[in-house]
């Protein structure tokens, strides 16, 4: 099985999720397209944070040197992504596949980021952070999967949510699995290797059955 990792939004913490789904499952990583190379590949965090002797993390795609959008980020570096060079690693093993930004951030002219999610046939998990504006953005993001036929595998809250602010999305995302992903206060390869032990019966439910 193959999932893939989004966001709500750019920063809500994709890559620590995925660190964590990596660790607790003892799945493969692998990140597609990766821009801002000059601020560290968040394969290498992947690698440093999931510590099992399972898990591969193969290579990038595209590696793009700005931090910006991959098609701003691939015009600067004189480069065209092309969906067809995107080929997904052979393993046998599950594979967490991690995004960059939200759903609709172009890759080229043409397609977006998410437009992966359906050329990999992944589930889909999506990650919230709590912001002003995050209601907004998850249900806009709802709609988009929803309404496109996107397989959605997961929600994860990630962070101290308000009861309020999580309850006006769950209303809107009837029988999707949820993760609560507590607040680390020091993310490292121990806590997340100890949030992956906490967390691993009931991933292992979520997706074991997805």
């Amino acid at each position: 099985m193959t999932y893939f990792i989004s966001g709500i939004g750019t920063n809500v913490g994709k890559t620590l999720v995925s660190a964590v789904l990596t660790e607790a499952l003892n799945a493969d990583y692998w990140k597609p397209v990766q821009s801002g190379i000059s601020e560290g590949l968040d394969s290498e965090t992947v690698r440093s944070l999931a510590g099992n002797s399972k898990t591969h993390i193969h290579p990038e795609s595209y590696l793009l040197n700005a931090p910006l959008s991959p098609h701003f980020a691939a015009k600067l570096d004189g480069v065209v992504i092309e969906l067809a060079e995107i080929r997904k690693p052979e393993t046998n093993n599950l594979l967490i596949v991690e995004g960059a930004g939200g759903l609709l951030v172009p890759l080229n002219n043409e397609h977006y980021v998410i437009e992966l999610a359906q050329q990999f046939d992944c589930g889909v998990v999506l990650v919230l952070s709590s912001y002003l504006g995050c209601i907004n953005h998850t249900l806009l993001s709802l709609a988009y999967l929803q309404s496109n036929a996107y397989r959605i595998s997961a929600l994860v809250f990630n962070g101290m949510f308000e009861p309020e602010v999580k309850e006006a999305i769950l209303r809107k995302a009837a029988g999707i699995p949820v993760i609560d992903i507590p607040p680390l206060e020091n993310v490292s390869a121990q806590a997340v290797a100890e949030l992956a032990r906490q967390k691993r019966s009931a991933l292992e439910q979520i997706f074991s059955a997805r």
